[in-house]
């Protein structure tokens, strides 16, 4: 038999290539180690990043909080303007706060009470004014100014005014209410205290047992007068107890010129003794008995009481909480501060 290859004429089939050899597989290298320092960097770094990150949602927490804080001083505003608006416009019992110590710097300073007593005066529908206090005193020049202006507007307006006593009205705060035509209170309430004071304090002896040395400069025999870190002559105290003799003086003449004829003086009036609501209407330091309804019903006829005293908003209260006046009070006590408590 015979084969293809063996036909004449005819050419072999061509043998197809091999297929290529796969190429080898790529050596992978092993990692190098982390040098110690670089690890720390890289740790260094992811703390802060994740600080950073911490500290961007902080802030972002305080921006959203102000935005609130905005926000609701905004609808306390509108709502006070709204209560503003409504407040009955007919005949009225006009209301001044006095709380708390009376000095320049808080809700009882004169210019805050004498702003609401000229508004309260010059209202054509307030029918009588009615000064509600519960304060221990503070100073006679801010009590001074108050007591002057209501002498004024009552004169100016003739109106009638009112005090009433909730727990307190001491020293300072009975050096305004003895401008009012009466003084109402409670039987238990606190009332007097007709005195002058000034506090401090001295380290002289304290500092000679710590062996510190005071080095004080001034021009003037005086002007280092009432240092707590100096020695206090006794020409300086014989000053300054006269200086209190004399401002006790003058509470003394407002009190007189106030109350009048229905003071029932004793040799205690005016010794810086208080005394309790009912002892103080019998000795004619008060009048009668009664609360700020009271008054309004049965003694000014105007049930209605709208309240002029200026109110603190809430930005002011943030200012005075984180502001900075924590310390002075006691910069106060330090430097010796004229009171009437």
């Amino acid at each position: 038999m015979t084969s293809q290859d063996d036909l004449p004429g005819a050419s072999p089939e061509p043998v197809p290539p091999l297929p290529p050899l796969p190429a080898p597989a790529p050596t992978v290298a092993a990692p190098a180690a982390i040098s110690p320092g670089l690890e720390a960097t890289l740790k260094q770094f992811a703390t802060d990043y994740m600080r950073d990150r911490r500290s961007e949602r902080r802030w972002k927490l305080t921006f959203r909080v102000l935005w609130v804080l905005i926000i609701v001083m905004f609808l306390w505003s509108a709502l006070a303007a709204r209560k503003a608006a409504n407040m009955p416009n007919g005949p009225h019992t006009a209301l001044v706060e006095v709380r708390g110590e009376i000095a320049s710097d808080t809700d009882a300073s004169a210019e805050r009470i004498v702003s609401a007593l000229k508004s309260a005066f010059e209202d054509a529908n307030a029918q009588a004014v009615v000064l509600r206090i519960n304060s221990p005193g503070g100073s006679p020049v801010q009590a001074g100014i108050v007591n002057d202006e209501i002498r004024r507007l009552k004169a100016i307006h003739k109106k009638k005014v009112y005090a009433v006593v909730e727990e307190m009205c001491a020293s300072g705060a009975y050096y305004i209410a003895v401008a009012a035509d009466e003084i109402y209170t409670d039987k238990a309430s606190i009332v007097g205290s007709i005195g002058v004071l000034m506090d401090g304090f001295g380290f002289t002896g304290t500092m000679q047992k710590f062996g510190v040395e005071r080095r004080l400069y001034t021009a003037g025999e005086n002007k280092g007068m009432n240092d707590p870190f100096s020695p206090e002559s006794e020409k300086q105290r014989a000053y300054t107890q006269a200086m209190l003799d004399q401002i006790h003086k003058q509470f003394i003449r407002v009190v007189k010129e106030g109350r009048g004829s229905r003071l029932k003086e004793t040799p205690e009036t005016f010794s810086g003794l208080y005394w309790n609501g009912e002892e103080a209407v019998r000795l004619g330091l008060a009048d009668k008995f009664g609360n700020l309804d009271f008054v309004a019903r049965e003694v000014v006829h105007a049930e209605d009481v709208i309240d002029y005293t200026p109110k603190e908003n809430i930005a002011e209260r943030l200012a005075k909480r984180f502001g900075a006046s924590i310390g002075a009070g006691a910069v106060r006590a330090l430097q010796g501060t004229v009171n009437i408590h």
